[in-house]
């Protein structure tokens, strides 16, 4: 056992006399030591609960026959952090929680690992250390929120947010306004669209890290708890068959992923995630093989904010297991690759069903014959940028208009609530990206605000910043190479016309290339002043089309 290099030998007696100031009894040290990786704390509602589940896989490994030791995982909830200063604080700590993992598993020899994550940058952070450490590991989530209720409706997070721009827009009152702010988010868990959170652990299913469930079983259900048990089983089995991580993320796995990411309509920051996680483990992921996989991959889910459905809702109608397998039998998907309940996708997949088509469409009944997402390319965006294509209307997928430029997030809100965007209007916000945020902020403040005008359906939005996965709407992200790095987003000038064709996969700005050459001769990207591990990560970070990952 890899934790006999802490209490095994005659050598190692100080090391045993410090796990015997924790407690430890000699039957505890001669077992196992799986690290059960906690990321609960009580400012995220995604995680506020994950204390009960922890023990429940504590449970789990000890029925097993090993030693849980808990030690923790930061994770900060992109809604309160979002539209001010801590959305820059966002995307780089998946970096953090990846080295932090690092070193704690590595420093203290742990046999094995059951990873707790639920929000954002919390599963691709833990997946990128698993990946790492290379020790026996599964996976068990928090689970999603219960969607919410206002007049008859579901809700969800996106449903708020485009309840502030009604309200400015005077389409609603506060009293209204109010009625959303209490009843939109009603339970602990992860928010209950497809955003990023449900589709970082709908993909670990897919990656074959978790167990059936782990991204559709609501964090309230006692389904969740069953769960958490079982992955501390799972995880003990897999310690005494040696499979570790890197066998099972393989190449073949990750294009698992991105194929099921298409027909779930998952968040477009599953474009940062899934190449990062990818390059952990040796595998480099360019992005136009996302083009590929959705031009042969249909869309079968319309989750919130695409959609009028949500996560209680897919889980009931066989969750990502049934997608999979509807993928699988029209072979769309591998079923080879090894999972962490020691048996391939196809036999885990087995006899698992759609339950309902309304919630999952039959291949052949799809709601686009193409994916959800899209990669864009064109002389904005040579190395690419990324869009929802599932969540944008018809009326959108193609736009021709004039840019609204902005250097900051800030900026643009201002406008779009002082009604000075119109429509036919492309609104370009820079100087967001990885390296110029820092960071590679959210914008779903603006992006509601556009919606909940009603301007939705005749605005457009391009930045080289990132989208929530509660985003809806003709909004391009990921614009590479950032402003902040001397691309051609910075050198878009007020009034230019810019052309979005998403069925063409194509982004460009209308002017000559002789123009675009010599503005592009003269110019020098905007800096900021920087401090701390901004400063840092600013200096490290890579382009969002490589995943944002640290040089």
């Amino acid at each position: 056992m890899k934790s006999d290099r802490i209490k095994d030998r005659i050598n190692n007696a100080p090391h045993r006399a410090l796990m015997r100031a924790l407690g430890f009894t000699d039957e505890e040290m001669a077992r196992p030591l799986v690290g059960i990786v906690s990321s609960y704390n009580e400012i995220v509602p995604g995680h506020a609960h994950i204390d009960k589940l922890t023990e429940a896989v504590k449970l789990g490994v000890a029925a097993a026959g090993g030693t849980p030791v808990v030690f923790p995982a930061i994770a900060v909830c992109d809604g309160i952090a979002m539209g001010h200063e801590g959305m820059k604080y966002s995307l780089v700590t998946r970096d953090l929680i990846a080295d932090s993992t690092e070193a704690m598993a590595l420093a203290h020899a742990f046999d094995a690992l059951v990873m707790i994550p639920n929000c954002d940058k919390n599963v691709p952070g833990l997946l990128m250390a698993a990946a790492r450490v290379n020790v026996p590991t599964v996976f068990v989530s928090g689970g999603p929120m219960l969607a919410g209720c206002v007049d008859g409706e579901k809700t969800s997070l996106s449903s708020i947010f485009e309840a502030v721009g009604k309200y400015n827009a005077g389409k609603i009152d506060a009293a209204k306004l109010e009625e959303y702010e209490r009843n939109t988010c009603p339970t602990c868990g992860s928010c209950s669209g497809m955003y990023t959170a449900n589709s970082m652990n709908c993909l670990t299913e897919v990656l074959g890290m978790g167990l059936k469930g782990n991204g559709t079983i609501p964090a309230v259900y006692s389904r969740r708890t069953e769960l958490a048990k079982k992955a501390g089983f799972a995880v003990m089995r897999l310690l005494e068959k040696d499979i570790r991580p890197r066998d099972i993320m393989t190449e073949k796995a990750f294009i698992n992923a991105l194929t099921v990411d298409m027909a779930l309509g998952c968040s477009t920051n599953s474009m940062l995630h899934l190449p990062a996680i990818a390059h952990e483990c040796g595998i480099e992921i360019d992005l136009d093989i996302a083009n590929e996989i959705s031009a042969r991959t249909p869309n079968l889910c319309h989750l919130a904010p695409a959609g009028r459905t949500y996560m209680e809702q897919l889980d009931a109608a066989g969750g990502v297991y049934a997608v999979m397998n509807e993928l699988f039998e029209n072979g769309l998907i591998y079923g080879d690759c090894i999972t962490v309940t020691g048996k391939t996708v196809a036999e885990n997949i087995k006899d698992c069903k759609v339950l309902d088509h309304k919630v999952i469409r039959p291949i052949d009944d799809p709601f686009g014959k193409t994916g959800g997402i899209a990669v864009l390319r064109g002389n904005l965006a040579p190395e690419g940028a990324v869009v929802k294509r599932s969540a944008v209307a018809e009326k959108m997928l193609v736009h021709e208009g004039p840019a609204r430029v902005f250097d900051s997030e800030e900026e643009a809100q201002a406008a779009i609530n002082a009604g000075k965007i119109r429509s036919g209007d492309v609104v370009v916000i820079r100087y967001e990206g990885p390296k110029g945020g820092p960071g590679m902020r959210e914008m779903l403040n603006p992006t509601s605000a556009i919606m909940g005008m009603g301007l939705g359906e005749s605005v457009a939005l391009i930045t080289d910043g990132r989208f929530s996965g509660a985003t809806r709407g003709a909004c391009v992200g990921h614009v590479s190479p950032e402003a902040a790095s001397g691309g051609a987003i910075g050198v878009v000038k007020e009034g230019d016309i810019i052309t979005i064709n998403i069925p063409e996969n194509t982004l460009k700005l209308n002017i000559s290339d002789e123009e675009l050459a010599e503005r592009m001769k003269n110019f020098t990207p905007k800096t900021k002043p920087l401090s701390g591990y901004l400063k840092r990560y600013a200096a490290l970070v890579s382009s969002g089309a490589k995943g944002a990952v640290l040089n």
